[in-house]
């Protein structure tokens, strides 16, 4: 008797388990159904538990979807997972040349190891001058007091070129598509002020604010739009040559404003600023700064081919934030900057290179180590900005799930915002159930994503859910409110904290 006891109460949990399931995808899929903003689309859904490893909800969950910044949780958390939170990058300062009585004859290299704060903007880069004074520190204990040659920056530890080969073109004149290097400067920008011209068809007015960078060679073609037509600038550039464009409109009427774009090359302009701090600070440097090509060839900064690199003694070195802060950074506010370096760490970590096709064999690495297969998926990139990533919402719940088991999941689950931080941060305004929710958005044209976990009233994580939708044409604000609604929904229907909220999940005219 008592057996039969026990099996019907795991009967009856089972039944009741099964119910909660099939009423939470009923829900989730009349949400889905009934959303005016959502139809059209492609919606890939998945809702997991974690303890029991069930999916409690899918809406075509094995459809593969363009993740557009989701892709920034799959990098962050395997970097993580495969390289530590506690994992910094080092630059380091080595000579060529001889060193007597203070004098360097020689030049001077800054050999980059990866690190994408150097000179940044943000609150966990160590600031400009400050940075430069612990590289001059190095210099003083090393004896040096006057640098008879060049400052040379050496990005050659990552093989390779800047960005991803199917990046937009004009999105790789864009601050968030300019790429990492194992050096940079300013996280690889340049600033522009931009306005209007007196009337419609007349030049932009634009003017590069910071970083310098006079080798540049800018031409200026954005033209003033007709008022109400909005800012379409992009400037055209590559790291072939020191050419750079500005094309595109910038409407009549439109306050100035300050653009962020693309400078490629970082390595030449950290060796600048550097050259000139020294200079500011007592130290003669009587040669050009300078970079080091792909193959191998330093360019001063008029261009011209100066020989082959050396092999500099090493003297010192500095110390990045750890990954940690980084993919915090990353995840908070969804810089691609930063998710492109950590892929690139990844690609050079795991198999020697830092070029875009062994960084895709250095991720599915990582996920194998995960228990996961990524060959129902395709990852192009570190950031999403590529359209050829293809991902499925029952991926990214699993690959979520599976993070949990990790060494790094208290980092990893630190690194994303809540509900009103980030890029978050107008999602479920005004909802209890905002509390429960640690989510990565993603969003590009038509796309519009939210992946994470759902936390109990303790704070830890019960389930993993993942929203992906494609291919819409209506407005970003009329699809968020139709993806709070299935937020809202789970939210309601997973016990485990005090913020269920009853939020509409009809039509969202």
């Amino acid at each position: 008797m008592k057996k039969l006891i026990v099996i019907i109460a795991i009967l009856a949990a089972a039944l009741q388990t099964s119910a909660a399931q099939n009423k939470l995808q009923g829900r989730i899929a009349w949400a889905v159904r009934h959303s005016l903003a959502l139809d059209g689309a492609a919606v890939g859904i998945a809702v997991k538990d974690i303890q029991s490893g069930a999916m409690m909800a899918e809406y075509n969950a094995s459809t593969r979807l363009a993740p557009a910044s989701n892709m920034k949780l799959i990098t962050t958390g395997s970097a993580l997972h495969r390289l530590g939170p506690g994992f910094t990058y080092s630059t380091s300062l080595g000579y060529t040349g001889t060193i007597t009585d203070g004098i360097l004859s020689g030049d001077l290299y800054i050999v980059g190891g990866g690190d994408p704060t150097t000179a940044g903007s943000d609150s966990i880069s160590t600031p400009m001058a400050e940075l430069f004074d612990r590289w001059k520190q190095l210099l003083e204990g090393a004896g040096i007091k006057r640098i008879d040659g060049r400052i040379i920056g050496d990005g050659r530890a990552w093989d390779g070129y800047l960005e991803s080969s199917n990046w937009t073109w004009d999105d790789i004149g864009t601050y968030y598509g300019t790429g990492a290097d194992a050096l940079c400067f300013y996280q690889n920008a340049i600033d522009l002020q931009v306005a209007p011209g007196e009337s419609e068809g007349e030049p932009v007015q634009a003017l590069q604010t910071f970083p310098e960078t006079p080798w540049m060679t800018f031409t200026n073609r954005g033209v003033t739009g007709r008022e109400g037509t909005g800012n379409s600038l992009y400037l055209f550039t590559t790291d072939l040559a020191p050419f750079a464009q500005l094309r595109g409109s910038f409407a009549l009427g439109r306050n100035p404003k300050t653009e962020h774009f693309a400078n490629k090359f970082g390595a030449l302009t950290c060796a600048y600023y550097f050259a000139n701090h020294l200079r500011a600070s007592g130290i003669t440097v009587t040669g050009k700064a300078a970079h080091i090509e792909r193959g191998g060839i330093i360019r001063t900064d008029d261009f011209v081919p100066a020989g082959d690199a050396g092999d500099p003694e090493i003297i010192g070195s500095s110390s990045s934030p750890d990954i940690g802060r980084i993919a915090r950074e990353t995840n908070l506010r969804s810089d691609n900057f930063y998710a492109e370096a950590l892929y690139r760490t990844l690609g050079k970590a795991l198999t020697g290179s830092a070029v875009y096709d062994s960084c895709r064999v250095a991720e599915k690495a990582v996920l194998a180590s995960l228990g996961l297969s990524s060959d129902a998926i395709i990852i192009d990139d570190g950031s999403g900005l590529s359209r050829k990533n293809a991902v499925s919402a029952r991926f990214l719940a699993d690959f979520l799930a599976a993070m949990t088991s990790s060494p790094a999941f208290p980092a990893f689950l630190g690194s994303l915002p809540a509900p009103g931080e980030g890029t978050i941060s107008p999602l479920l305004n005004g909802k209890a159930c905002a509390a429960r929710y640690r989510l990565k958005s993603g969003s590009m044209d038509g796309i519009l994503c939210y992946s994470g976990y759902i936390i109990d009233s303790g704070g830890t994580p019960i389930a993993t859910v993942s929203i992906l939708v494609n291919g819409t044409t209506a407005p970003t604000s009329r699809v968020r409110k139709a993806l709070e609604s299935v937020l809202s929904i789970v939210a309601e229907e997973i016990p485990g904290g005090s913020g269920n909220d009853k939020g509409r999940t009809g039509n969202d005219k």
